[in-house]
């Protein structure tokens, strides 16, 4: 007889992402319990996730990591899976995520992730495999207070946690047009550069330059993300742009320090 598996909450945060969140609580109806914590959506996403059974909490923006911290903090297990709206679990990752809880050997579990870029699926650089830790033991991890550019962080001063790693992919589909995307990458890089100067970073000229080519040598070329053709070139060239755009960012905040 099989051993019994760990009850764990499905948690997700949201925002107007009714057109997705149904893919998304459809892949993890196995989950023991579904948090969603809104920041004031108008469209149906409240009441579809109502539909599914989910707890819903409202809780204004507070940053994707803090937002998400909060979230893992309203759940009623142990064990959360955290997902956003736009993100779908395979089979082959449900049975893992199963096989997992049923006996755990780590205090985390990460998995690929396979993105979704002008309709299709990539399968190199930046695109796949995209490693995401997305389940974990929230006694012993938690997300970092990164308002963009979250991460889980596992274990801590003397704490012996390890990280695992599942079988299946998470599917990310998201449906937002190119120049949707480009907008949000212009946010989150507006938004990585302060967090990096109020930390007491600085950018300098050789960040400006170096780090979108040592990105395009990386994931294009040693990742081969030629081989995800347009798209990939596409997806490679606004991660180059991203870069370039963080450290400019920067410097801009740099020389207006100095103005002031």
């Amino acid at each position: 007889m099989p051993a019994p598996r760990s009850r764990f909450s499905l948690v997700v945060i949201a925002l107007n992402a009714a057109s997705q969140l149904r893919a998304c609580l459809e892949s993890a109806r196995f989950a023991d319990e579904i948090v969603l914590v809104d920041s004031g959506s108008t469209d149906a996403t409240v009441a579809l996730a109502r539909e599914f059974g989910a707890k819903v909490v409202r809780q204004t923006w507070l940053g994707f990591g803090p937002q998400k911290q909060f979230a893992v903090e309203q759940a009623a297990h142990d064990w959360v899976l955290c997902l956003d709206a736009d993100e779908r679990l395979t089979p082959e990752l449900q049975a893992s995520i199963d096989a997992a809880l049923r006996e755990p050997q780590h205090t985390a579990y990460r998995f690929p992730r396979r993105n979704r870029f002008l309709g299709r699926y990539l399968r190199h650089g930046e695109g796949y495999p995209d490693w995401s830790l997305r389940l974990f033991d929230r006694r012993r991890a938690r997300w970092s207070d990164d308002a963009v550019h979250e991460k889980v962080i596992v274990g801590g001063a003397g704490d012996t946690a390890t990280v695992g790693v599942l079988r299946g992919d998470l599917l990310h589909d998201s449906a937002e047009t190119l120049g949707a995307y480009l907008s949000k990458q212009n946010r989150y890089t507006t938004l990585a550069a302060e967090a990096a100067f109020n930390s007491g970073k600085r950018g300098a000229a050789s960040q400006v330059w170096l780090s979108p080519l040592v990105r395009f040598l990386k994931f294009y070329v040693l990742r081969r993300g030629f081989l995800d053709g347009l798209p990939g070139f596409i997806h490679i060239l606004i991660g180059c742009f991203n870069s370039f755009s963080k450290y400019a960012k920067m410097v801009e905040l740099q020389n207006t320090e100095i103005r002031l």
